[in-house]
């Protein structure tokens, strides 16, 4: 089964959502405000993804952050622990298939070569 992380009310999200729904690709929809967000969850993207790609730092939730606490995140624990506080500051959508590698952000060629490989 296919999931997308993200939070609901991300535009970048709806695109996605719409994509998959046209398609007809059966995914289930985690949204980390709703859902929540836990450490081995997150350690399992860090793991594969790196902590500078999931860490939003062209998003509202960056920018609105306190210069001192932006420059203080600089390894992937840091980051993890504003994630996990901030899960809107994860660079989204997220999509995950067992066994695949993770894509992150929408792109529709992306979309298609994944779904098409799962």
């Amino acid at each position: 089964m296919i999931t997308l992380y993200g939070i609901k009310n991300c535009d970048t999200i709806k695109k996605a959502r719409r994509w998959l729904d046209a398609h007809e690709v059966a995914y289930r929809f985690h949204d980390y405000r709703v859902d929540g967000l836990d450490e081995k969850l997150l350690g399992t993207f860090i793991a594969e993804l790196g902590w500078e790609a999931l860490l939003n730092t062209r998003g509202t939730t960056w920018r609105k952050l306190d210069e001192t606490l932006r420059a203080g995140i600089n390894n992937a624990d840091s980051a993890a622990a504003l994630m996990l506080e901030m899960p809107a500051i994860i660079k989204r959508p997220l999509l995950y298939a067992p066994g695949k590698p993770m894509l992150l952000g929408f792109n529709e060629t992306s979309y298609e070569k994944f779904i098409n490989e799962v």
